[in-house]
């Protein structure tokens, strides 16, 4: 007998080689496993992307909001008579000067502490001006989405 291998015998070369591609496949197939695996991550990712389809979701809705609203004042504006527009506008400025003298009877019968308070709270908002947006924009979506369900539900 001899020590040579035979023709079908795998050389310890090619040996090697399937042990490493073996090991390379196992090794993609524990990180697949490890991923499927991690709930924690696959959460953020879901989070994330449903984040982002809410954003843009309210930022189109937004849009069409202020296009139509806008359509709607031409349109009204258009179809109003010149002399209701002027009394519209005399009304306007009234309510504007009783609003200013309103605001300035309570800056003065207001106590420093919650004035300064108040102001705080609108300079925090004001800073923060886009996250505010986002947020309220994403409440509006998820309130139409749940009055949607909702209807569909009685309807059923």
């Amino acid at each position: 007998m001899s020590n040579q291998p035979q023709a079908d015998e795998p050389t310890p070369d090619q040996l090697r080689e399937q042990v490493e591609h073996t090991r390379e496949q196992l090794g993609q197939t524990v990180e697949a496993l490890a991923a499927k695996a991690d709930v924690k991550a696959q959460t953020k990712a879901k989070a994330a992307e449903v984040k982002e389809q809410a954003t843009e979701q309210a930022a189109l809705l937004t849009g069409q909001l202020k296009d139509k609203a806008t359509q709607a004042a031409e349109l009204i504006k258009d179809k109003t008579p010149d002399p209701v527009l002027d009394k519209a506008a005399h009304a306007a400025a009234q309510v504007r000067d009783g609003a200013a003298h309103a605001g300035h009877l309570i800056a003065e019968k207001t106590p420093d502490p919650v004035r300064e308070k108040a102001a705080s709270a609108a300079g925090l908002a004001r800073s923060n001006r886009t996250p505010l947006l986002a947020a309220a924009a994403a409440l509006a979506v998820f309130l139409l989405l749940r009055r949607n369900r909702n209807r569909n539900r009685r309807r059923k």
